[in-house]
């Protein structure tokens, strides 16, 4: 996941396929483009450089310490100098005086209770944890990518049954206009077939306007301008094949539940830290050091001191004011937290889980027979027009005909896509969300 991940970043606007408004959008498109654009993913990703720089020795104290001194010194003074011996004495005014210093030293870490090695594991875990994270907010934005795109494609649907329903008044009113010049109807007739055909028109604009809208929200999601054109051609095709012991045997691969997993791992290693803190410590001091001074005056005129060193250094923690100690303890508790996030973010997930899947079962089931309901709403609606065509049926006839087809698309399409979220959220829960 994360590979795909980076692959649609670093494509970036290459995803996005040129003259959009005259192509289709396709639901992998859809994914691929708010991948790359999407800032959320983005911040996600720069997590993920971050935590992966930070995951170094380096940055756990485990590597030496190098630094090189030097300073110069030029300085004028007056000297007052009064020995034993009279003659000795000395005096002079403004006499020079300069002081040249430098040293290279290197400090290196031998033994620190094993801080070193915690501190680097929870870095390590950082990193894992920023990856879930990542892998968790592209989830997440392709799964409300997923049921934007379906709901296009679900309020499409019932403008489809409507178009029909609206063809069948046409079809209607021509007959009543043939009808009424051979003087066989009457002008109620005509009126009222226009009315009905009129409302129809009304009711798919209004239908056209939720398409629209269903489309800035999704554009919105894919981060484009939201006055793009694109048309969507799709179906809602659901899987049938889920089974809620594996849905459940997989929740814990959830990225949310990962990162919460890793955040108990990351306070383990700092607890392991703090207690560290306790041992002592002890250093090896490396170096070279040189320091000259020159007077142009004085009992000294010149020292100069050069050479190597080397040295320990050990620190001995023996009381702090408990500080340590408290920090351990505060260290503790929160693994304890962690852990109940965690479990409560898996209880969580565990109930959302099982009621999407008692949806999913149950629109299943009810998703048979809408299909039914809705061939047997259209057979009914052309028999009604073949009838009506032959002065077998009436003008109420084919609006009740008329209604129950509408109304069993309207069913169909909701069923569908309610039947559709609840597979993509259980397979959300599951981490199998293919995206």
């Amino acid at each position: 996941m994360i590979r795909r991940i980076l692959y649609c970043v670093a494509l970036g606007g290459g995803l996005l396929p040129s003259g959009l408004h005259a192509q289709d959008l396709t639901l992998r498109q859809a994914l691929d483009i708010a991948l790359a654009n999407n800032l959320g993913i983005r911040v996600a990703r720069n997590g993920v450089a971050a935590a992966t720089i930070n995951n170094s020795y380096g940055v756990a104290g485990g590597l030496p310490q190098v630094s090189i001194t030097g300073s110069d010194i030029e300085q004028t003074v007056d000297i007052r100098q009064k020995y034993a011996t009279a003659a000795d004495n000395s005096s002079r005014n403004g006499a020079t005086s300069n002081s040249l210093s430098g040293g290279l030293n290197a400090s290196l870490l031998l033994y620190n209770g094993e801080r070193v090695v915690y501190t680097k594991r929870a870095l390590n875990q950082a990193e894992i944890q920023s990856k879930d994270i990542l892998s968790s907010r592209a989830l997440a934005l392709a799964y409300n990518v997923m049921l934007k795109y379906y709901d296009v494609v679900r309020q499409q649907s019932y403008a489809l049954t409507l178009q029909r329903s609206i063809d069948a008044s046409r079809e209607r009113l021509n007959i009543i206009r043939t009808e009424l010049s051979l003087g066989m109807a009457n002008n109620a007739d005509l009126f009222q077939s226009q009315v009905d055909l009129n409302t129809q028109l009304q009711n798919l604009k209004a239908q056209q306007l939720v398409i629209d809208q269903d489309k800035t929200d999704l554009l919105t999601l894919l981060t484009l301008s939201p006055d793009s054109v694109v048309s969507v051609r799709d179906t809602i095709i659901v899987d049938s094949t889920l089974q809620l012991k594996s849905v459940l045997a997989t929740v814990a691969q959830n990225p949310d539940i990962a990162a919460a997993n890793d955040q108990i791992t990351i306070n383990q290693f700092v607890a392991r830290e703090t207690n560290a803190l306790r041992y002592p410590s002890l250093t090896v001091n490396i170096g070279y050091n040189l320091s000259r001074t020159q007077n142009s005056g004085g009992f000294s005129l010149l020292n100069a001191q050069y050479g190597p060193f080397i040295g320990l250094g050990v620190n001995i923690p023996i009381f702090n004011g408990f500080i340590y100690k408290k920090q351990a303890q505060v260290a503790d508790i929160n693994v304890s937290t962690a852990r109940l996030l965690r479990d409560t973010l898996t209880l969580a997930y565990t109930a959302g889980a099982v009621k999407n899947y008692q949806a999913y079962t149950n629109t299943l089931e009810q998703l048979t027979m809408a299909r039914d309901n809705y061939q047997l709403a259209g057979q009914l609606l052309d028999l009604v027009m073949q009838r009506f065509g032959v002065r077998q049926a009436t003008i109420v006839d084919v609006r009740n005909a008329q209604d129950s087809y509408e109304n069993a698309g309207y069913q169909l399409v909701n069923l569908a896509y309610a039947a559709k979220v609840a597979e993509i959220n259980l397979k959300r829960y599951a981490n199998t969300l293919k995206f």
